[in-house]
Parts: structure tokens; sequence; C-alpha cells
């Protein structure tokens, strides 16, 4: 044998494998049916249970509510202010994207009240800008500020009013650098009657006036707990709520911090991009789960039947592909044994022309003879296709590729083929690098080589001229066979590699073919760290089938032998 291969084992061979993978598929539909009744069952004995999750779903419901809410009813407080603060500069469209415009200081009578800081001190910074997009100026009044923090407002009241703010806002607020340095700026954008933004104008203040000033006031006044369920207990004893600036820090939280798991976040762009956290407290979450209504588990139910029945589509789905792959076998057999036939024929014809003695020349008898052995050999290939093949579906190929130069066994193989070629009007010609090494098992590359030639003289024209090229790509050795037939269109180039798999034009002419000699190329060529491919000939039509495989140094052979410069050893 060319290969080292594991013995069939006698007893299995006749074994209806179609009625083994049925039978295997419908335990396992039957098993998963026992399953889904048992999860069924469960369920329907666990429903007494399931308010808990029920509970938890709300109570995480009623932490988003009380997040929102609080953003909700902050925005609210500090709308009205923001937006009267800065309409004298902001409201209105301007006729035409060229009008003049007022400069910040149209800022300092009605913006002077908008988001006081904690301490009267730091009102004293507070400063008033405009940024012109038309000429990217940056203008202020006010505080003077550091160089830092102006760069820093300006960069951010820039990108900010181009990628979040929106035309129909009236404000928007920011927090800008941190730590100490962190500043809140509110600013509003001013539009042409085109909707085209034409200037910013805002002010800065202390980071503070986004604190504790809006988000104490809300807490106190604006109830995040239905009095029915919170009876007359103060907010912060049901909810913690804490407030993150865009950066991560903490702008303010209230009360102290809670350990439920209950948490849900918030957050607003028109709000600086702030972000509220509201957990539950411990007293919050043993008042709203008490009386919690067990759900109805109808859409599990409905869940798991739509699975059931999904299951069943894949179960009918699998039997439909088994199916396909018995036709596809049955094939596969037809084509086998009309491809056995033929040489099998010759050879019985011209033995029988021997036998009875019926040749009237040594030249004919010679003729018979070769006849006889060019079948055989043509036989001995589709056999060796169809064992191959079968070895590799059970994973029992055994190949030893070793260091050896390509040219010897490339030619070998030609030649032996050249008789085979001739019968079909064919002529071989080769193109070989004598200085190409590559890391091969040769009797695998013998038969891939075989294979390709059978493909290119089975599909050809009578008369062509099949070109076979060993050369040297990078780091990978090359083996290619030129036809002039028809060639493979892109889209099938794919498919033709599958076993049992032929285009619809050959599967119409009368060129025989079983549909593995090409995946047996394919296998072989992985099994030896090799790649195949198909490309288009050069002009003039046909197909280029391709092998690479790893290239190796020709130091690494060693001193050579008669054998090895032979390229016949195997």
């Amino acid at each position: 044998m060319p290969f080292s291969l594991a013995r069939r084992q006698p007893g299995l061979d006749r074994q209806p494998a179609v009625w083994r993978s049925r039978a295997s598929l419908l335990v396992a539909l039957l098993g998963l049916t026992f399953v889904l009744a048992a999860v069924l069952a469960y369920e329907a004995h666990d429903a007494a249970q399931s308010h808990r999750v029920t509970a938890e779903r709300a109570l995480r419901d009623y932490a988003t509510f009380a997040a929102w809410e609080l953003l909700a009813n902050a925005t609210d407080t500090v709308a009205p202010t923001l937006s009267a603060a800065l309409a004298p500069a902001t409201a209105g469209a301007a006729a035409t994207p060229y009008d003049a415009l007022p400069g910040p200081a149209i800022l300092m009578s009605s913006a002077s009240g908008a988001l006081r800081c904690t301490a009267q001190r730091d009102d004293a910074s507070r400063w008033y800008f405009r940024l012109d997009f038309r000429d990217g100026s940056f203008t202020t009044v006010g505080a003077s500020p550091p160089a830092q923090e102006r760069s820093m407002v300006r960069s951010t009241v820039d990108q900010q009013s181009r990628a979040v703010y929106r035309p129909d806002w009236s404000y928007a607020t920011v927090l800008v650098g941190r730590g100490a340095a962190q500043r809140a700026v509110a600013y509003g954008v001013k539009y042409a009657v085109h909707g085209a933004p034409i200037a910013a104008f805002g002010f800065v203040t202390c980071a503070d006036a986004l604190g504790a000033p809006v988000f104490a006031g809300v807490m106190a006044h604006h109830p995040l707990l239905p009095r029915t369920l919170a009876g007359h207990e103060p907010n912060d004893s049901l909810v913690t709520v804490t407030v993150f600036g865009a950066s991560g820090d903490t702008i303010w939280q209230s009360g102290r911090r809670s350990l439920t798991p209950f948490t849900a976040d918030a957050s607003l762009e028109t709000f600086g991009g702030l972000t509220a956290r509201a957990t539950l407290r411990p007293l919050a979450v043993e008042r709203l789960a008490l009386g919690a209504i067990p759900q109805s588990k109808v859409s599990l139910l409905l869940g798991l039947l739509g699975l059931t029945a999904g299951m069943m589509v894949l179960a009918v789905l699998q039997l439909r592909r088994e199916q396909e792959l018995a036709r596809l076998r049955s094939d596969f057999i037809s084509s086998v044994s009309h491809e056995l036939r033929t040489p099998l024929s010759q050879i019985l014809l011209f033995a029988e022309t021997l036998r009875l003695g019926r040749v009237r020349s040594a030249a004919e008898r010679i003729g018979a003879t070769d006849v006889i052995v060019q079948e055989a050999r043509r036989l001995m290939q589709l056999v060796e296709n169809v064992l191959l093949f079968s070895r590799s579906e059970r994973r029992m190929t055994r190949l030893h590729p070793e260091p050896a130069p390509l040219a010897p066994c490339i030619r070998e193989t030609v030649e032996a083929w050249r008789p085979l070629a001739a019968a079909s009007d064919v002529t071989l010609c080769t193109d070989l690098d004598e200085h190409v090494v590559a890391q091969i098992d040769r009797s695998a590359l013998r038969q891939m080589l075989l294979n390709l030639l059978d493909n290119a003289v089975k599909y050809g024209p009578a008369g062509q001229t099949v070109t076979v090229t060993v050369d040297r790509a990078g780091n990978r050795a090359r083996v290619m066979v030129r036809d002039q037939g028809p060639g493979v269109p892109a889209a099938q180039r794919h498919r033709v590699w599958q076993p049992f798999q032929r285009l619809e034009r050959d599967v119409q002419s009368a060129a025989a073919g079983s549909g593995i000699g090409l995946y047996v190329v394919r296998e072989l060529a992985a099994m030896q760290n090799g790649d195949v491919w198909i490309e288009d000939a050069a002009a003039g039509g046909g197909a280029c089938f391709g092998m690479a495989f790893p290239i190796v140094d020709p130091a690494e052979l060693g001193a050579p032998n008669d054998d090895a410069l032979a390229g016949v050893r195997r």
C-alpha cells in the first residue's frame, strides 16, 4: 500500500449507516422531549416561588424610575432659569448666517443668578463666552479664566454643540475638568433661519452649581416614591441616589450608601451627560416586595413550545440532509460502477483476444498488452481514490511527509500517465524547477497529480495540451496543472473540492466521474500542510489547478543518493 492505513474491521462494512443515524436522531429527539416535559413540570411546581423573580424585576424597574425621576426633576428645576438666562443671546433665529452677533456681555445681567455656587466667593470666578462657529473666534467677559480652563471650555463646547446639541434644545450643560479644577458650563446655540448653527453663548461657573443646590432641592420637593408605598418616610430612607459626572467623578450623593443589588442608572445629554444611579435601601425592598403577585408563565411555556417546534424543524432538516446524502452516495456508487466498467471491459476484451490467439503479429500483441496495462493503471487509480475517500472520512489515513525534490516525482508520474493521455489525444508538457525541494509524501503527491491529470484529460477537448509546472513562490513550493478545457466558473470553484459534487454541465456530459477525485486531492494536501486552489489559465481558456507545499532548504536533504536523485524513493 502507498500509505500507512488502519485496516477496516470485519463485520462493520455492511451495517446500514443511514438507519443508525436515524435511530440516533430519534433517541436524541425523545431525550429532548423528556427534558422539555421535566422543565414544564418543574415550572408548574415552582410557580408559587416565581414571585421572587417578578419582585426583583419590579424593584429594579423602580430604581430605574427613581434615577430618571431625579434627573427629569433636576432638569425641570434648572430649565426655566437657564432658558431665560441664555435667551437674550440665543432666542430666535438669525435672518442670515452672516448677521452680526452680540458679545457675551449680553448674558452678564440675565445669567448672573443662574446656577449659583454654594459659596458666594466662588461666584466671583464666573465668566461668559461666545464661540463663533463662522470664524472660530472665542470671546469672553467677566472673570479672567486660566488659559487651560479657557481652552478646555472652548474645545468641549465646540465638540458638544456639533455632536450632541439639538436645534430644539434651549440650553445644555456640561462639566469640564476634574477634581478641584472642575467647572460647570451652561450654553445655548444660536441658529440661522435654515437651521445652521452660527454661535454658542454661555457662561462658566463652579462645579458645585450642578451638585447639591440642584439635587438636594429635588429630593426635598419632588418625591421619588409614591406616598401609598413610601408612607411618610423621607425619600432618602428608601432610595440612595448618586450623581456621577461624565468622567466618573461623584458630583452628589444623598445619604448613606445602600447595600442592596437593586440599582439602575439613567443619563441625560442635555444635563451635562450626568449619570444618576439609584439604589433601593433595605426598607424600600421590604415594603415594595410584600404582596407581590406571581406572574403568569405563559411566555416561558410558549418559548419552550417554540423551542420544541424549532427542534422538530431541525430534525426534519436533518432527515432531509440524510436523504440527500443517501442520494449522493447512490449517485456515487453508480458513477464509480460506470467508471470501473470501462477499464474492466477493455481489459477483458484484450485479454480474451490474447487468450484466443487472435493477434496477428508481435506488434498487435504488444499493443494489446499496453492497453491492458493502461486500463489496469486507470482502474488502480479509481480504486485508490475510493479507498482514500473512505479512509479519509474515518480519519484513518496516515501520511509520512519528508523533504524530497519535486521534479523527479512529478516527472515520473507524468511519464506513467502519458500513454493514457495519448489515448485521449492529449499532449503532456512539463516545466520543472529541478531545485525545488518540499516536505511531501511521495505516494500522496503521485495520487494527487494523477487525479488532476485525469481531471484535465477527462473534461478537456481532444488535441489539447496539458502543462505541469513546478516552481517556487515565497516559502511555498507550487505544482500547477494547466489545461485548455472550459475552465471552472469562479462562483463554483469552492464546490468542486467537496465530495460527490460535480458541475451541472459535467453531470449532463458524457464524461464519467465519481465526484471524489478533487476531494481526495484537497484532503491529502491538508495532511501535508499544503493548499489547493483553482484559477484561470493563461490566454486561450482553461483552468489551472494549483497545489502548494512547505518548501525545504535543499541542504536538509543531506548527501544525495541515487534513489533521491532519481526521485523514486517511496
